[in-house]
């Protein structure tokens, strides 16, 4: 049976001045899988999530999305096609209110932004999909509460109910744990969980035990090249990501295995491409 794939990449280069970032990647991303790209600090991942989200444009190679090549399309275009990025708008507006943030994503997507500064008639109509949004990332609660208040895991929460306001197919989240404690890593990560229901997530990620928990497959790329693709068994037992991002280099070493519990014991976070 043949896989249905909604983004692939052929053949991805991009170049910096004779350095390369991104050498001769090739993803096929499932529809309503998740999906974790991973790597050691350096590894390209960062670079790779700015090319399929139109920040940097490849040097060689195509990106599709639902067989559309989306190589030279924008940014905003492809967002329109339903390519979402988590914290891409950064609509956390710190004194808006959190049902305010919410209904400023839906007039992007409804495309009448202007009736923001029209009357507040005009956004009442918004309330109940605002507020069935905020339901969902367990945010109800909150949603007079000015979101500059909210806890830093909150305001994770609330940037992904933002993101779910422009009705994506397709979710890309970076680094959605990074920076959390324990706790708020948990509640991220069963929130990805429920999210990924009706849609395609891919997610650049540090955390191995929320990629071991959440992940149907996983990309691990080294130097800008995949290394090597598979589930987290497949990924967590070849020797050459043991030795590349996990720092076993013997086969005889027992390989570090995540619980299934997400934790803040993980990769640091990439600080470069």
């Amino acid at each position: 049976m043949s896989r249905d794939i909604i983004l692939e990449t052929r053949n991805l280069v991009k170049e910096f001045k004779g350095f390369t970032a991104v050498d001769d990647v090739n993803l096929q991303i499932e529809r309503g899988s998740i999906h974790a790209l991973i790597g050691p600090n350096g590894a390209g991942k960062t670079t790779v999530f700015n090319l399929l989200t139109k920040f940097l444009t490849p040097t060689r190679g195509q990106i599709l999305f639902n067989g559309t090549d989306i190589t030279n399309k924008s940014s905003d275009a492809i967002a329109r096609m339903g390519v979402i990025r988590s914290f891409q708008i950064s609509a956390v507006f710190p004194h808006l209110s959190v049902i305010e943030n919410v209904r400023v994503a839906l007039q992007r997507k409804r495309s009448d932004s202007l009736y923001f500064w029209r009357s507040e008639k005009c956004l009442d109509s918004l309330n109940d999909r605002a507020m069935e949004l905020l339901d969902s990332v367990g945010l109800a609660p909150f949603a007079n509460a000015q979101a500059v208040d909210l806890p830093y895991g909150r305001k994770r929460s609330l940037e992904i109910a933002t993101t779910l306001a422009l009705d994506p197919e397709l979710l890309l989240l970076d680094e959605p744990t990074q920076g959390m404690g324990h706790e708020d890593v948990s509640v991220v990560a069963e929130l990805i969980k429920k999210v990924s229901k009706d849609r395609t997530i891919l997610m650049v990620e540090h955390n191995l035990n929320v990629v071991a928990d959440l992940s149907d497959t996983i990309t691990v790329l080294q130097r800008g090249a995949v290394l090597t693709e598979g589930d987290y068994a497949k990924v967590s037992a070849d020797p050459q990501v043991r030795e590349a991002y996990m720092g076993v280099a013997s086969d005889d070493e027992p390989v570090a295995k995540a619980s299934r519990t997400p934790s803040t014991s993980s990769q640091p976070a990439e600080t470069s491409a």
